[in-house]
């Protein structure tokens, strides 16, 4: 009878001393613990019919130290951990995870929701912003618009515009594609010296094409630029050439892409041809005619004679002569910036605000 009271006794302090360990251990940094992890609180619109538990959707457990560039983008009403990390000395930590140090910069943090809060104010046109985490642009200021492209952390965006924001989004550019990112995943490099101009910005368009592949009667790139699997190919002689791939463009849907005429015409992405060379030679209210002697970067050089025609984008040189010129050359050729010889035959137009 004795010695069964003290099994029982010795077995019930045994589950005690083992209960109180587990305990301990739930509230100490085991790196077995939530130390360093948060719940994903905010809305994810990112990635329809995923699977809950590994991108940031509402309710993932998410390892906040290991989110950076290939983390899903964010928008506002996402949350991530903005510096701290695990507690020491048995205490639990605060945060961790992809904060303003992986852009080198600071940033402030709503203490109510851990969101980074980079911008919340105007800032001046052409200044250049960085991403602290992966970021939608989106067609409009709000989740509620489409994804125009997923920029990667720590790349930098110009302003573009407009000074103040809507609702908290800026309207930025990148690689020649304008759209709108959440001011809380932006923080600001430097303001500029001089506001780039609209040919700077047109200049950045055109180089952001260069690389991909001629398409006779079309006009569309990624502005992320080509690699091997999406430059297309263009083989013949056109117009009776055959194009493969997705992307392309001949040389008067660059330019129109480059000018963003019409004013519609302004995502890379979206595959439009709205002018021929002998649209660009008459006259039309988006652009003008100017002399070679006052030809500026951005300007365009274009010719068409009984129906065949040639346009390039104007960077700089001799306009008698030899330039430098971004242009969509010919099937064997595709998109390029090279130096070329200017013929008499072409005439400078510039666009309408330029």
């Amino acid at each position: 009878m004795r010695l069964g009271f003290q099994s029982t006794f010795r077995a019930s302090l045994a589950s005690l001393v083992a209960f109180a360990a587990l305990l301990a251990a739930g509230c100490s940094d085991s790196s077995t613990g939530t130390i360093g992890s948060q719940i994903i609180t905010g809305v994810d619109d990112e990635i329809p019919n995923d699977t809950p538990g590994d991108d940031g959707d509402v309710g993932d457990v998410v390892d906040v130290n290991k989110l950076d560039a290939g983390a899903p983008a964010k928008d506002a009403g996402s949350v991530l951990g903005t510096g701290g990390g695990a507690g020491t000395g048995g205490g639990s930590g605060t945060g961790g995870g992809v904060g303003p140090q992986d852009a080198g910069l600071s940033a402030a943090v709503d203490a109510g929701t851990n969101v980074p809060i980079g911008l919340t104010g105007p800032v001046a046109l052409g200044s250049v912003l960085r991403t602290i985490t992966s970021l939608n642009m989106r067609t409009g200021p709000g989740p509620d618009h489409s994804i125009r492209l997923v920029l990667p952390s720590g790349v930098d965006v110009v302003v573009v515009n407009s000074t103040m924001p809507q609702n908290g989004w800026y309207n930025v550019s990148f690689n020649g594609v304008d759209g709108w990112s959440s001011g809380r995943y932006l923080v600001l490099v430097r303001e500029p010296t001089e506001s780039p101009t609209a040919r700077d910005l047109a200049v950045d368009r055109a180089r952001s094409g260069v690389g991909f592949s001629y398409w006779w009667g079309h006009g569309r790139w990624v502005p992320n630029g080509a690699t091997s699997t999406n430059i297309g190919t263009c083989v013949g002689n056109c117009p009776d050439c055959v194009h493969t791939g997705q992307y392309g463009a001949d040389c008067s849907g660059y330019v129109a892409q480059i000018w963003h005429v019409p004013e519609t015409n302004n995502d890379p992405t979206d595959d439009k041809h709205p002018y021929s060379t002998l649209s660009f030679i008459g006259t039309n209210s988006r652009w003008r005619t100017v002399t070679r002697e006052n030809v500026q970067r951005g300007d365009s050089f274009v010719y068409n004679i009984d129906g065949a025609g040639h346009m390039f984008l104007f960077e700089s040189g001799d306009a008698w002569g030899d330039v430098w010129a971004y242009e969509a050359r010919g099937c064997s050729y595709g998109i390029v910036h090279n130096l070329r010889t200017v013929t008499s035959a072409f005439k400078v137009i510039a666009r309408t605000g330029y």
